[in-house]
This record gives C-alpha cells, sequence and structure tokens, in this order.
C-alpha cells in the first residue's frame, strides 16, 4: 500500500501466486456452495502484487 496506494487482499495474493505456479496454503474456511463467486485480481492490483514478489524474491 505505501508504495502503489492500493489494497490488496489475501484472495488476490492467493489467485496471483496460483497463476505463477508458486505453493498456495490450504483454505480453512472451504466454500459451501458449488456456484459461489470469487472476485477477480484487476490488472493494475495484479501488476503491485507481481512488483513486490519481485521486491521480496519469491518470483
Amino acid at each position: 500500500m505505501e508504495q502503489t496506494g492500493l489494497k490488496v487482499s489475501s484472495l488476490y495474493i492467493a489467485q496471483i501466486k496460483k497463476k505463477c505456479g508458486l505453493d498456495v496454503g490450504e483454505n480453512f474456511n472451504p466454500v459451501k456452495s458449488e456456484n459461489a463467486r470469487q472476485p477477480q485480481c484487476t490488472p493494475e492490483r495484479e501488476d503491485a502484487i507481481m512488483q513486490a514478489f519481485r521486491h521480496f524474491g519469491v518470483i
């Protein structure tokens, strides 16, 4: 948030980790219905997460 001014949820971080093929932790609150919708990460937030991953040496 300090660098880009965007708030990023852990859901978005997990989505980007999956996209990069990184390990993602187990979800302890499984979805109760099969047709539940999840919000998708916006491109600007995705760029911010990727910058953070590069900064911290994740990718």
